[in-house]
């Protein structure tokens, strides 16, 4: 009986991976239910292949650079020794940190505030020794700088830029002579839902 049991609970499991996968691989149903998640094929589509860190960095009028990111103080860092600041994806919260770091150092007046995005592939955070073992060629760290925004001494933005791999991403579309193709022989249309219909009824006179 317990071995019935056993070969019963493998073939369950089996069943369901296999129906997750294919759900997954044929885009149905994958979504319909919270608890398709730990079925669908698709744990680690959120992680990126590449490594990202943000710098804020305040021009005086002299042309000297301060770094205003980290402040003069203790950091906090929430998930093990990376600071909060490196977790503000959008760069909301990187405009209150400069200024908060103004506002409490002494410094010459500033002629603008830039956030700086350092971006680099994640394996070259493989150690040395595990390098060796995968690579033939020497490790060669490369990063990428990509200024994100502009913003004057009292906070104002002065402009604004996806960040560098939403870049790449725009770039590898408008890149592709067949999307190109698809989008001028495309027309132009509207959609409007029952509710915006209804909605622009009932304000006509």
């Amino acid at each position: 009986m317990k071995r019935w049991f056993s070969s019963l609970f493998i073939g369950l499991y089996l069943t369901a991976m296999s129906l997750g996968i294919a759900s997954q691989t044929m885009n149905f149903g994958s979504t319909f239910h919270p608890v398709m998640y730990f079925f669908v094929w698709d744990m680690f589509c959120g992680w990126s292949s590449h490594e990202i860190r943000y710098h804020v960095v305040g021009e005086g009028e002299s042309g000297t650079y301060y770094e205003l990111t980290p402040g003069p103080w203790k950091q906090f860092m929430p998930y093990g020794d990376l600071a909060r600041a490196h977790y503000d994806v959008l760069g909301n919260a990187q405009r209150s940190m400069a200024l908060n770091a103004l506002k409490r150092t002494d410094h010459e007046p500033m002629r603008r505030i830039v956030m700086i995005e350092e971006v680099w592939p994640k394996h070259y955070n493989m150690s040395d020794q595990a390098w060796a073992a995968r690579f033939d060629e020497p490790k060669d760290p490369l990063a990428y700088y990509w200024q994100r925004s502009e913003m004057a001494e009292d906070g104002t933005v002065l402009g604004h830029v996806p960040e560098y791999l939403s870049y790449l991403r725009m770039k590898s579309v408008s890149d592709n002579p067949r999307l190109i193709d698809d989008l001028h022989r495309g027309r132009d249309h509207f959609v409007l839902s029952p509710y915006q219909r209804v909605a622009s009824n009932r304000s006509d006179p």
